[in-house]
């Protein structure tokens, strides 16, 4: 049997070089950083004390023990003094003024008030140390965007006042921006240096000092261009709306439009990141062998301390009749940590075939087809995207079609998308009619649909049978019933009892008829961030989406991945909810922290190092969310309107890269629409572009209770999961009781009226079942790895034991559940599980009472799969039986729940359940 061991020191060191590598030093004027040894610092903000580890929502709800903030750091650094006057005036401030966590989903702040500092204050710290560090943080994450106002992506008059109030006063001032994604910039004259840290996990704080301290030379460059004002970003204008988002600036996104159009609206170009040492890059060669253009690249370390250089290779096409962008990334490289005067030299290759642009409307005669038109190819090197300088020029004499395909995902509603209009000063912004839809998808789809098979009746054979080739999946599949096709391609969840407690969802093994197949329920967990089990099982919170990219190191992301993977073994859950793939179309979506970039080469790099480096331990990831999903406000509604030549340079670039260089075998399709079609339901997207196209056999869910349609002209909702599998989306995630069919699908219905074929279930059951196949939740059931891994350098608070078969009782509205064997005294925690019939707003009600005296105060809170409830506050009742009512929301059938006594002296007798409000998803 093969061993699994996971090492939570390497895991925690390589998440700390993450943050360091990751770190994207902008501005860095007198030599501001690095900290040196005897340096006494003033420390201005409250995301000294309140780092943010992550963004909100689900790719953000990991339970850690303790996450290291950057004063714990700061403080713990052998030879940094931190001014503690200034630091006991922002304690007490803190004190006065606690962090504000919201009430409920989405509703945390994106930032938090700040003090408001006085010239006298600022100046009495500048006399008591010789730098100052300003801190300014954001959040922001799922079901809810940032907002070009102050507190979201534009900072508050308290926190510019305090920008310059510190930076006029003293010589040296770092900013340093605690930030899931990019904010306005505006205010960068003023201080000397500028760093974004970004939101670090678990090891943000460690990671961050070491880069403040010069322990680590900065090395992380920028995914995004940051532009002088919001309004500049092309995609704004069309941002945020409610019922559908116009993708005019089309393949145009980022830098490719900047670089092309707007080059003085940049104050930091993309790919832009400084050192605290300085490199010279020398092009030794570049020639072009088989179709493959390799340029060797010298890079030397010219400066006084060790660090990394990032090397990054775009290309210039031809304006041709298509129209291109100035730029377009195609590849990059890190060197490893080089010492002062050390060398390091970087080959870069480059298939010719990647700078094919794709032809939606026919203008070079082979409409639906990836080309390269003829003319000059010339190839850029450098540091960032703006320095780069011509190293290769590649000529095609007469146009190349590269690969002929068809039309998909076109759109159906009228729009111009930006198009390059040549000028005597440049290229400046024209417009074209985007090609519409000129397909008959419902008879494409009809002549495409597999054949049927009869049922068999069971004969006997069992999946591990087909594992052990002993028998075929056709015939094991054959023998399953009509029924048990509708429950296998629906998800159960949340808090499923089939797997491990608190993750996302259970597929494959739902019902008990399908586990007496040998089908093991495989487990799925939220998410980008980190492994999210809301019985407050703790996780290691991994450094968000965007500083990882920012590393440019695929190698470390692999590595770390590789550790994620040990943990996800660890907790039995067969695949993450991840790497989260949408491009950062705008700097105003609030989920661009679990996202990579504006780019989609970038993005489709580090998911796929984030795959490999999981599926070197048997355990994988699932992309998300396919695709064009690049706003959250109206996100089950929005329709994106968006070209096909958009969409297939742009948008699905990533993911194509994650399916073919990845091997990804899992896929979420999103909320919303793409071109009038919701994407749980798009059998184009899932059939015709992802496994038709790109040989893609793995399994695709939706989002969790996400609408489905089947065309354009028709509503979305979420019973229609007969659109669902006619499109190849082969689970709908979550159901409480798949089988029993509690969400009142339409499958049983479309199967007997002929729109839904059981050929189709039949593929979509096949899918399912060739990915449990190669799943640790089947090498449990085969006996072939018991699923132990041994946890090595995990402290005692964090190495917690968990129980994989949690007992549910199953409540009756009103029924009393026990409380008298419940430790009461100060600190402790109750916990049980409990299911209940319907989901909704329940009434609990809390028996106790105590000796103690009628102004003692015995606070009780409850909390509901670990996110905090009503809190109870008891006085003394003289011994006498008292009640108390309050109200939670039960959201799932399956409940874990935890009451936490702050203060001893109180007996509890009971609790009850009844139910106030019934509630359900499918109608929600």
């Amino acid at each position: 049997m093969k061993t699994y061991t996971l090492n939570w020191d390497t895991y925690k060191q390589l998440a700390r070089t993450a943050v360091s590598e990751g770190a994207v030093l902008l501005k860095n004027e007198q030599a501001t950083l690095p900290l040196k040894a005897g340096t006494t610092v003033s420390v201005f903000g409250r995301s000294q004390f309140n780092y943010y580890k992550s963004g909100t929502g689900s790719g953000g709800m990991v339970n850690v023990s303790h996450v290291t903030s950057p004063l714990e750091a700061l403080q713990a650094t052998e030879g940094i003094d931190v001014n503690e006057s200034l630091l006991e005036t922002y304690e007490a401030w803190v004190e006065e003024n606690p962090f504000d966590q919201g009430v409920g989903w989405a509703d945390e702040p994106w930032s938090q008030p700040e003090m408001a500092v006085t010239d006298e204050l600022v100046e009495r710290a500048a006399a008591a140390s010789d730098v100052a560090l300003v801190f300014i943080g954001r959040t922001a994450g799922e079901d809810r965007d940032n907002t070009a106002d102050p507190g979201s992506y534009l900072l508050t008059d308290i926190e510019l006042e305090l920008i310059n109030t510190v930076s006029r006063t003293f010589s040296k001032t770092t900013v340093v921006l605690n930030v899931g994604n990019i904010i306005d910039m505006r205010w960068a004259n003023e201080p000397s240096a500028i760093l974004y840290a970004w939101q670090g996990g678990l090891e943000g704080g460690t990671g961050l000092v070491d880069v403040l301290t010069g322990t680590v030379s900065p090395s992380g460059k920028l995914t995004d261009t940051i532009a002088k004002s919001i309004d500049d970003y092309p995609s704004t204008k069309n941002f945020g709306h409610a019922d559908k988002g116009i993708y005019q600036e089309d393949i145009y996104v980022g830098y490719r439009y900047f670089e092309t159009f707007a080059k003085d609206d940049v104050l930091y170009p993309f790919g832009f990141g400084l050192s605290y040492t300085t490199f010279a890059t020398d092009v030794v060669s570049s020639d072009e062998t088989n179709g493959v253009i390799t340029v060797t690249i010298d890079v030397v370390n010219t400066g006084d301390v060790a660090g990394k250089e990032v090397v990054q290779l775009y290309v210039e096409k031809p304006q041709g009749v298509l129209g291109n962008p100035a730029r377009a990334l195609i590849a990059f490289d890190k060197t490893n940590r080089l010492a002062p005067g050390e060398r390091e030299t970087l080959t870069l290759s480059v298939p010719i075939t990647d700078f094919a642009s794709y032809d939606d409307n026919g203008a070079t005669g082979h409409e639906s087809s990836f080309v390269l038109e003829a003319g000059m190819y010339r190839l850029y090197v450098g540091t960032d995207v703006r320095s780069a300088e011509a190293c290769y020029d590649y000529a095609v004499e007469a146009l190349e079609v590269v690969e002929t395909l068809s039309e998909n995902m076109a759109p159906v509603t009228s729009f111009e998308r930006i198009k390059p209009r040549a000028t005597e000063t440049g290229l400046t912004v024209g417009y074209e009619a985007t090609p519409l839809r000129s397909v008959d998808v419902e008879a494409r789809y009809l002549a495409e649909r597999p054949v049927v098979r009869e049922e068999t009746g069971d004969t006997g054979v069992k999946l591990a049978d087909v594992y052990h080739g002993k028998a075929d999946l056709e015939t094991f599949l054959d023998q399953l019933t009509d029924e048990d096709l509708a429950c296998i391609v629906r998800g159960q969840g949340m808090n499923s009892p089939r797997v491990t407690p608190g993750t996302a969802a259970a597929f494959g093994g739902v019902s008990d008829r399908l586990e007496t197949f040998g089908i093991p329920a495989a487990c799925c967990a939220d998410g980008p961030s980190g492994i999210r089990m809301d019985i407050g099982t703790k996780a290691f919170a991994l450094p968000n989406g965007t500083l990882l990219a920012s590393t440019f190191n695929t190698r470390l992301v692999e590595d770390l991945f590789e550790m994620t993977g040990l943990e996800m073994r660890k907790n039995r859950v067969d695949t993450l909810l991840g790497p989260g793939m949408n491009i950062h179309r705008n700097p105003l979506n609030g989920r661009n922290f679990e996202y990579f970039s504006e780019d989609p080469h970038v993005t489709g790099k580090m998911a796929v190092a984030q795959l490999n480096g999981m599926h070197r331990v048997g355990v994988t990831g699932t992309l998300k969310h396919f695709s064009a999903n690049n706003q959250e406000a109206h996100r089950h509604d929005i329709d994106s309107v968006v070209s096909e030549r958009a969409l297939r340079e742009i948008y699905l670039k990533g993911f194509e890269m994650a399916v073919k260089e990845g091997k990804a075998t899992s896929i979420m399709t999103t909320y919303g629409a793409v071109n009038g079609v919701w994407t749980a339901g798009l059998y184009d997207q899932n059939t015709r572009v992802l496994r038709d196209e790109w040989g893609f056999e793995g399994i695709v869910m939706t989002d969790w209770w996400a609408k489905v349609n089947h065309h354009e002209d028709e509503p979305a909702n979420r019973q229609n999961t007969a659109a669902m599998v006619r499109s190849q989306n082969d689970l709908y995630m979550v159901v409480d009781r798949p089988d029993t069919n509690s969400f009142d699908d339409n499958t049983a219905a479309a199967l007997a009226d002929g729109s839904l074929t059981r050929g189709e279930l039949l593929r979509s059951a096949a899918n399912i079942c060739r990915f449990v196949l190669t799943s640790p939740a089947m090498e449990r059931v085969l006996g072939i790895h018991d699923g132990s891994v041994e946890v090595i350098g995990l402290d005692e608070e964090a190495d917690q034991a968990i129980d994989f078969d949690v007992t549910y009782r199953h409540l009756e509205s009103g029924e009393p559940v026990s409380l008298s064997d419940a430790d009461t005294s100060t600190g402790s925690m109750h916990v049980f599980a409990v299911s209940v019939d319907e989901t909704g707003t329940y009434d609990v009600t809390i028996t106790a009472k105590s000796d103690a005296g009628e102004l003692a105060q015995m606070p009780v809170t409850l909390f509901a799969n670990n996110i905090p409830g009503p809190t109870f506050t008891f006085n003394g009742t003289d011994g006498e039986w008292v009640t108390q009512t309050k109200q939670v929301f039960f959201l799932n059938q399956h409940n874990y729940l935890q009451l936490y006594f702050a203060l001893g002296g109180l007996d509890v007798k009971d609790i009850t359940f009844t139910l106030a409000d019934s509630f359900s998803m499918k109608n929600g």
